[in-house]
């Protein structure tokens, strides 16, 4: 299992769905949004176990990743 970390204490919304696509080799059309995110997430298909250390509290974010993780046995969340 890949395990990576993002640090994020003080990203915005943008700048933590660039850092995720980075990380994640999402696709160049990657939408930067809620519902990219999971539909990215939930086609992954090597295991990923994500940590993220001190997000913020952005709307949706850890709901999405938590939906994501549920409905994909290749992905995993945690925080710090």
């Amino acid at each position: 299992m890949k395990t990576i970390t993002i640090h994020c204490a003080f990203m915005d919304k943008e700048s933590l769905h660039a850092a995720l696509q980075h990380s994640l080799s999402f696709p160049d059309y990657y939408g930067a949004n809620l519902d990219a995110l999971y539909d990215c997430l939930t086609e992954l298909e090597e295991d990923i176990h994500l940590i993220l250390q001190d997000m913020p509290p952005l709307p949706g974010f850890r709901e999405t990743l938590e939906d994501a993780s549920s409905d994909n046995p290749h992905f995993t969340v945690s925080y710090l």
